[in-house]
């Protein structure tokens, strides 16, 4: 072969080769980017070509595929009582992609989740067609529209976990949104998706788990339980060593008690059942910030959590002086928190010092029903001991028997809460948030533990935790209550 020839021939080689490694390259190396880059619009035309796979509640389907006139998106998603439940699955949108459940188990949902591969070929060997896997929830009907509807027209969110398991059992925010309404590709869907994103109230926010307010007097439980694990007290019927009035440390500013209760040498039991910012404020002053904050970090603060849809870390600040340690700890200056994790405190509560990991699947199953993955229960963290635990759990039940807290009293079942009305705005002349934390204990166990939060209400009377939030916590712990017996 002549030197020309040669040259062409290894030219030709190297332009062969470099083809073979761009094709490899693209088809195993990129593959996995391409196939998920939006542009790349085969991934959504095979998504949606298929029935989406549902997620469940109590055994049964709250979601569901309707066939549409589009040539390309054979189906679109459908929820039953949309707004009901958006908080809980998100959105599946033909343009705006997805959140929350429907987005994290998308590759269940839309069966292309690598470990359904052998599902995906046995259907294929059999000429079954292709199909979604479905998503099992441990959510509680019953305990959901309870929640949801207590709620009504007012903008605020609840939480409610099984203490012994973690599992959640309601997750409602309000005001809510139809995901259906723009789950297609029309103008009409857009028009819908616009109105929602651009609406003040933020009706997409899941206030559940990514608002964080002040928990206010709430918070005194987490207060209590560091006074009694760092042995400041040992009785909760003991004087404490709080005067009337108190001068918070480092300042001439008196922390003020509300409707004129005298809580001087309140016991941790009498403090809790009418409220008392001094005894909680002196506690957290006296502890100092370090014992604070390690304990409300036991509980969960100043983290995220993911069950598997990312909850916002609640905070307990940790650059505090000993007034702002007073303040933080009867819930208020920058302490702030979700309505998941007051959830997780008050389940810690009842279960006895023990706070289980909150979590929101309990199975993922393939299209031919077969599990998948199977969720385990585990503990998060042991943030008091059992009999400091069932000492706050007495204080508790005092302020329901006798205390703030009697609008969630449940005729037949012991019920522990604490109310807590946070003061919000400048010079706090905002609307404050009204709060409730409550669990329901029977002869079997606390199957329940909830958190209300009510932002802001239509509601005539005076805003308070006992008067808006308690009812709702007792709406939804008997519905759990009674979805058991």
């Amino acid at each position: 072969m002549n030197k020309p020839l040669r040259r062409i021939a290894i030219f030709c080689g190297v332009l062969i080769l470099a083809l073979l490694v761009r094709t490899n390259w693209i088809q195993y190396v990129q593959a996995d980017d391409l196939s998920s880059r939006k542009e790349n619009k085969r991934v959504d035309i095979e998504r949606y070509s298929i029935k989406r796979g549902d997620i469940i509640v109590d055994g049964k389907a709250i979601t569901g595929s309707k066939d549409t006139d589009d040539s390309f998106f054979q189906y679109k998603r459908t929820w039953k009582n949309g707004p009901m439940w958006a908080p809980v699955t998100g959105y599946a949108s033909q343009v705006f992609g997805t959140s929350q459940i429907e987005n994290l188990e998308d590759g269940i949902l839309t069966g292309t989740d690598d470990r359904l591969f052998f599902s995906r070929t046995l259907d294929m060997l059999t000429g079954k067609k292709k199909g979604g896997g479905n998503v099992v929830t441990t959510l509680n009907g019953a305990a959901q529209k309870a929640a949801f509807e207590g709620l009504g027209d007012s903008k605020g969110a609840v939480a409610a976990i099984d203490p012994e398991t973690g599992a959640i059992l309601a997750l409602a925010s309000t005001p809510s949104y139809d995901p259906s309404t723009f789950a297609g590709r029309s103008n009409k869907d857009g028009d819908a998706w616009n109105d929602l994103t651009n609406n003040p109230d933020k009706p997409m926010l899941n206030r559940a788990l990514r608002e964080t307010y002040a928990p206010g007097s709430t918070f005194k439980v987490v207060t209590a339980a560091a006074a009694l694990e760092h042995g400041l007290y040992d009785d909760v019927d003991e004087k404490t060593k709080t005067p009337e009035p108190w001068t918070m440390p480092g300042t001439r500013t008196e922390l003020p008690n509300h409707g004129g209760n005298n809580c001087e040498k309140a016991s941790l039991r009498e403090a809790m059942r009418v409220s008392c910012n001094t005894v909680f404020g002196k506690i957290g002053s006296d502890l100092g910030k370090e014992k604070m904050i390690e304990t409300a970090e036991k509980f969960g603060f100043n983290e995220e959590q993911f069950v598997p849809v990312r909850s916002n870390a609640s905070v307990f600040p940790t650059e505090l002086d000993p007034s702002q340690t007073a303040l933080s700890s009867i819930g208020q200056f920058n302490t702030s928190a979700t309505p998941l994790q007051m959830a997780m405190v008050t389940a810690a509560i009842a279960n006895d010092g023990t706070l289980m990991e909150p979590y929101m699947v309990s199975e993922l199953k393939a299209p031919n029903l077969d599990t998948v993955e199977k969720h385990a229960p585990k503990t998060l963290s042991e943030p008091l001991s059992k009999p400091n635990a069932q000492k706050i759990q007495q204080t508790m039940e005092t302020v329901v028997n006798e205390g703030t807290g009697t609008n969630a009293k449940i005729d037949g079942v012991t019920v522990g809460g604490k109310t807590g009305t946070a003061e919000t705005g400048e010079n706090n002349e905002g609307t404050p948030f009204a709060w409730f934390i409550s669990y329901a204990k029977t002869d079997s166990g606390s199957p329940v533990a909830v958190a209300v939060v009510i932002e802001d209400s239509n509601a005539d009377e005076a805003v308070s935790g006992g008067g808006l939030a308690a009812p709702i916590a007792k709406d939804v712990m008997k519905a759990v209550i009674d979805s058991k017996g």
